[in-house]
């Protein structure tokens, strides 16, 4: 059985102690729960693989408690450090050419020249990350494909035996990934993956975004690219202007479609901020309802593509993608 683990000081130091033995150990961020193991062992970075069924061709983030600690394991340009002062700890997460003395094992960057870095913000995991004192690979705590986890009931819906332990620190704040930019390529810097930090506070900084030519490009480097991904059982049909009673609803926003058998609205004043915490807290629950009750369909009413709606729509597109086996909406 999997533990549960309190976040208090004993809790920590125990979690801590468990990381360093290569054990793996799930805890909250502001993002959502990541499944940690120690970057520097091979064996503990196999494992995580193991316990979340993750095809071996994707790069795991290294999360680090302060921006010194993530820059001696790459090699950081200026604008590295301007993006570290002004977005970590938070949702953004590094793509730098990894330094000579890198310790992170290549299991975890998939053996790849570059490594993928971020400070996350949250009290409790900072003081683990500090108290283990070693680079802790994390993607988020949920079978390969799935939907998720940003709350601890999650992650033992989803891992529960699999792993050693679950640090429960609550609710995660934003509840979606973090962004992804590549500062290694030549010219812009190259976003590959929509977060909780949006492109246009990237902009501020790094001026005009680029962004891969298509999904292949972006695969090797980021993680969180697999095309079908964050997925529940039932069928996705997204923008969707109408609901049957044999679908569930994914619903955005004050007017709700009605007629659906089971309704879960991300933000009833349509802030994409809320909507982003609640998404795959939504996912889940529609997912279970479904289940129980027979529903052949999700439908998901329309996401405003502007700030952090870019990245709820992502995560959406990649929930809706074609899966084998299984009946499209």
């Amino acid at each position: 059985m999997t533990k549960r683990l309190t976040a208090n000081q004993a809790g920590l130091e125990t979690a801590a102690h468990i990381l360093r033995q290569g054990g793996l150990v799930a805890f909250g961020t502001e993002t959502v729960y990541g499944l940690g193991g120690d970057a520097t062992q091979p064996e503990a970075v196999s494992r995580i693989f193991q316990a979340k069924n993750r095809p071996r061709f994707n790069p795991l983030i290294s999360h680090f408690p302060s921006a010194e600690a993530a820059f001696s394991q790459v090699i950081a340009s200026p604008l590295a450090h301007l993006l570290a002062e002004t977005f970590w700890p938070g949702p953004l997460t590094l793509i730098l050419p990894r330094a000579p003395g890198s310790t992170i094992s290549d299991l975890a960057a998939d053996g790849l020249s570059t490594l993928a870095v971020r400070v996350p913000r949250g009290e409790h995991v900072l003081s683990l990350l500090a108290l283990t004192g070693r680079p802790v690979a994390a993607p988020s705590a949920n079978r390969s494909g799935r939907i998720s986890p940003s709350a601890a009931e999650h992650v033992f819906d989803e891992l529960d035996g699999r792993i050693d332990a679950v640090l429960d620190t609550g609710p995660c704040a934003v509840g979606l990934e973090s962004t992804v930019l590549d500062l290694t390529a030549p010219g812009s810097p190259v976003l590959l993956r929509h977060g909780g930090i949006p492109a246009e506070a990237l902009e501020k900084i790094c001026g005009p975004l680029a962004f891969p030519q298509s999904e292949a490009d972006a695969a090797p480097l980021s993680p969180g690219r697999m095309l079908s991904h964050y997925a529940p059982a039932l069928p996705v049909r997204l923008n969707a202007t109408s609901v049957e009673k044999h679908e569930a609803l994914l619903a955005f926003g004050p007017t709700p479609l009605t007629g659906a058998g089971a309704v879960w609205n991300l933000s009833e004043t349509g802030n994409l901020e809320e909507a982003a915490a609640r998404l795959f807290q939504g996912l889940r629950y529609l997912d279970t309802l479904g289940a129980q009750h027979g529903f052949t369909a999700l439908a998901v009413q329309p996401v405003p593509a502007s700030g952090i709606g870019l990245a709820i729509q992502d995560r959406l597109r990649r929930a809706a993608a074609p899966r084998p086996g299984q009946p499209q909406a």
